[in-house]
């Protein structure tokens, strides 16, 4: 299974100016959970964005996608593609989840191939500067299925609101 993980505004923004237009522990704590064990597939920027207390991420194994090969990742492991990063992950069969966990331009690619999408949404007003937009959840490809333990609204011990929806593809249980 492929998925793929983000927060966004309401309005389908994932950052501004390359940073998080929002800090809410509690979707932190629930990305961790969602990734702990598990691989992850990320962009050059969102690894180094990353605190380095947090690279490569804790219990998984972190594959990092740039064009430039010559990049080091410590303690992570560097494809040119994402396709590269899916083959690289192919191994061993028996894997059951692999995550994506961004940038824009790496869940762009990645869609295409994603079984399900876990998307937070946090209610902050749309922010100003160089957005990067979430990827399109097209109606007719993918369908809602949030569990009833994780859907709704729930409001950060800051006062912000954020919800977790989850998407499959249509078609596939």
């Amino acid at each position: 299974m492929l998925g793929m993980v983000w927060a966004q505004t309401p309005a389908g923004t994932i950052a501004a100016d390359g940073d998080l237009p929002w800090d809410v522990p509690e979707d932190f704590a629930h990305f961790r959970e969602t990734v702990a064990g598990h691989p992850v597939i990320m962009g050059r920027t969102t690894w180094e964005s990353m605190p380095p207390s947090m690279r490569p991420m804790p219990n998984s194994r972190s594959v990092v996608v740039t064009r430039n090969a010559e990049f080091e990742a410590t303690g992570g492991e560097v494809v040119t593609s994402l396709e590269a990063a899916l083959e690289l992950l192919a191994e061993p069969a028996d894997l059951e989840e692999v995550w994506v966990m961004g940038g824009g331009q790496i869940y762009a690619a990645a869609l295409a191939y994603a079984d399900e999408l876990l998307v937070s949404e946090i209610d902050v007003e749309e922010p100003e500067g160089d957005l990067t937009p979430a990827p399109s959840i097209e109606e007719g490809s993918w369908r809602e299925d949030t569990p009833n333990d994780i859907a709704g609204w729930r409001t950060s011990e800051n006062g912000t609101r954020w919800r977790v929806r989850r998407w499959v593809r249509a078609g596939r249980p």
